[in-house]
């Protein structure tokens, strides 16, 4: 079975996981060493990139690396991204001397990553290829995709708090510096004008055997994502169902701040609400099937028409758990794991 997700961040490697140990991929390969045999389950991840950067002149990208640090088993367990048994005496450096942004956290052994990838860039290879070559050194079992070559970037809108002016910040000041906790009226994805989805993300959604969109950040991760031209149309176009997974319980996500960029967007932050917001298939939306969490009192009291909805244990505490609900979503849309 060919099965692509589109995720984004550390909870999208979380859910990314979960598929692995349902199929018996990556880490949870019990036939590792013997080669590829035949009926093999194959996983693509289709990555958020609207969170990338350059950083002190190198080119981050914290949702590929986060999942390919997760799925390579090298990620920190307890900030859930980055290296594990990290330094910073790099970071530490640059302090000293002053250097801006002083917000952004740059691990030594992360910095190696980063290196590799704005060399090969600058050496004219696309991220897409890069990828794939820094996966080499990782072993994730899974095929991770950014969702364009092309830049595109994610800022916000926000009013300064210095001056009141209402100005434009990338994503990442407005995370990591800011915590969402300034004044905010809007998400551009800059860049995607004139992006195109990278052809193998493209053909991932074309050829699966089922979709998945992680319970990552509807607005941000995910969001993002389909703002890139030529991914909304071939989650429309294809042949495999589209099973999503409510990010929100509660009222609440589980990790970030999916709330407040709901807010932004005028989307209320509940299951029903966001399911709404990617809609149906049957209609103009993405969604064939809808997974929100068990006794949500915050959960559904209607219906989406043309999605079929059921409501299961949602919490991500181990990939055993998250396991099964990628199950529950293959039992909903009736394809046999």
């Amino acid at each position: 079975m060919k099965v692509t997700v589109l995720v984004g961040g550390v909870g999208g490697a979380r859910f990314l996981l979960g598929v692995q140990q349902l199929l018996g991929l990556g880490q949870f390969d019990q036939r590792q060493g013997q080669g590829s045999p035949a009926g093999t389950h194959e996983l693509r991840a289709i990555v958020n990139i609207g969170d990338d950067a350059w950083i002190h002149g190198l080119r981050v990208c914290p949702d590929l690396d986060t999942c390919m640090y997760t799925l390579g088993g090298g990620v920190d367990p307890e900030r859930g991204w980055g290296h594990r048994d990290e330094t910073w005496h790099a970071k530490e450096e640059l302090a000293r001397y002053g250097v801006q942004p002083d917000w952004f956290m740059l691990g030594d052994r992360d910095l190696g990553t980063h290196l590799v990838r704005t060399q090969m860039l600058n050496a004219g290879y696309p991220l897409s290829q890069i990828t794939t070559a820094l996966c080499d050194r990782w072993q994730p079992g899974a095929r991770l995709l950014p969702a364009t070559d092309d830049r595109c970037e994610t800022h916000v809108v926000i009013t300064d708090p210095a001056d009141g002016s209402r100005r434009a910040i990338h994503f990442q000041e407005w995370w990591v510096r800011h915590r969402a906790k300034v004044p905010t009226h809007s998400f551009a994805f800059v860049g995607a004008e004139k992006a195109s989805a990278a052809s193998e993300a493209v053909a991932a959604i074309a050829d699966a055997d089922v979709i998945m969109l992680a319970p990552s950040n509807p607005v941000v991760s995910v969001g993002a994502i389909l703002a890139v031209p030529g991914i909304r149309g071939a989650l429309r176009a294809a042949s495999a169902p589209v099973i999503g997974y409510s990010p929100i319980i509660g009222g609440k996500p589980l990790r970030g701040m999916a709330d407040e960029c709901l807010r932004v967007i005028g989307v209320e932050s509940t299951a029903e609400a966001v399911g709404r917001h990617y809609g149906a298939r049957s209609g103009t939306g993405i969604l064939d099937c809808w997974l929100v969490h068990e006794g949500d009192p915050a959960g559904f009291q209607a219906d989406i028409e043309g999605v079929a909805v059921r409501s299961v244990p949602l919490l991500m505490t181990d990939p055993a758990a998250t396991a099964e609900m990628v199950r529950a979503g293959l039992d909903l849309a009736g394809v046999a794991a």
